[in-house]
């Protein structure tokens, strides 16, 4: 039977059965944990015994969330998330900009975007202690959700749940294409130029590509195609002469044309593009926390692109329809 007070209930031991959800394996969740197996796997049957739920199923080549473990989880991952904030609270006394702020970044932003920041950030906010991680749309925004990050700067709309979205700047799109190819004789070029099989492409996950797609109207993936890991690989294919693509601007910062080896240059349209949002969990208290600092990042955007309003809708006239991540 459950319990019905708190006294048994621990939140090193919610850490503990987290941890062993998220990596499926008791060995790994004990050494993310800190402690050892055999006593990782005991808490865990205590706090088993004290919700009178067997959480996960076990066997000997796998370890599975039951249906009853999936729910109890997801409110154990809030209650870690709000205990978290706690901590931080209190430790910043009352500032939550003068405490550690994990933030996430998509990964074709960050590398360009953050050294332009981090002096003003700094400046601004003396106290603030960033801890910052790189990583695709979906996975920053399954940390958010689940108290690991505290905010993420992505490409909006992030389309999830429970997320407050703050616009900060429109990105344009550039065409870069190898020095020989036909098309760089053109001084602007339209998407209709772009929408060729020599459209290179970041690999399935990047959120980058699907805006890439849906801004030439390609449906559907030829088998021939070549993807990259990263812009920076994408880079060396164009400059290789493999094909063209549609890097962000702050990923070609000064129309750099790796030694006259690629080209540059302007896409017609204004929506050519992406919109750069700051995003957290809508139910944390430090939203207005949040809200300065997307103030603050408004009025520090990027030269080349363009400051949002706050209260425009996020990605509306900005190809809503995919995020770039």
């Amino acid at each position: 039977m459950p319990p019905s007070n708190l006294a048994g209930l621990s939140l090193r031991d919610l850490e503990y059965a987290v941890a062993v959800a998220d990596l499926r394996h008791f060995g790994r969740a004990a050494e993310r944990c800190g402690v050892s197996q055999a006593g990782l796997s005991e808490q865990v049957r205590k706090l088993e015994a004290l919700l009178g739920v067997t959480l996960f199923e076990r066997t000997t080549r796998r370890i599975t969330v039951t249906p009853e473990g999936e729910m109890l989880l997801r409110q154990a991952r809030e209650v870690l998330g709000a205990a978290r904030v706690l901590l931080e609270m209190a430790r910043s006394r009352g500032d939550p900009l003068a405490a550690p702020l994990r933030l996430g970044v998509i990964a074709t932003l960050g590398p360009y975007y953050l050294p332009g920041l981090l002096r003003d950030l700094r400046g601004r906010f003396p106290q603030l202690e960033l801890r910052l991680q790189e990583g695709r749309t979906v996975i920053l925004l399954r940390a958010l959700l689940a108290g690991e990050l505290d905010a993420v700067l992505l490409a909006l709309p992030a389309r999830a749940e429970g997320i407050t979205e703050a616009p900060l700047f429109f990105e344009p799109f550039r065409a870069v294409l190898p020095a020989d190819h036909a098309l760089s004789a053109c001084p602007r070029l339209g998407l209709h130029d772009l929408a060729g099989e020599g459209l290179l492409l970041l690999e399935e996950g990047h959120c980058l590509r699907d805006q890439a797609l849906a801004l030439c109207g390609i449906a559907r993936i030829g088998q021939e195609r070549r993807f990259a890991s990263s812009l920076e690989m994408l880079r060396h294919m164009i400059a290789a002469g493999e094909g063209y693509s549609l890097l962000p601007l702050l990923a070609v910062p000064g129309g750099v044309e790796d030694d006259g080896l690629v080209r540059i240059r302007d896409v017609a349209g204004e929506a050519v593009g992406r919109s750069i949002g700051l995003a957290w969990r809508a139910t944390d208290p430090r939203t207005p926390a949040f809200q300065e600092l997307a103030c603050f990042l408004r009025g520090v955007a990027p030269a080349g692109t363009t400051a949002m309003a706050p209260a425009a809708p996020a990605g509306r006239g900005r190809l809503s329809a995919s995020r770039a991540g």
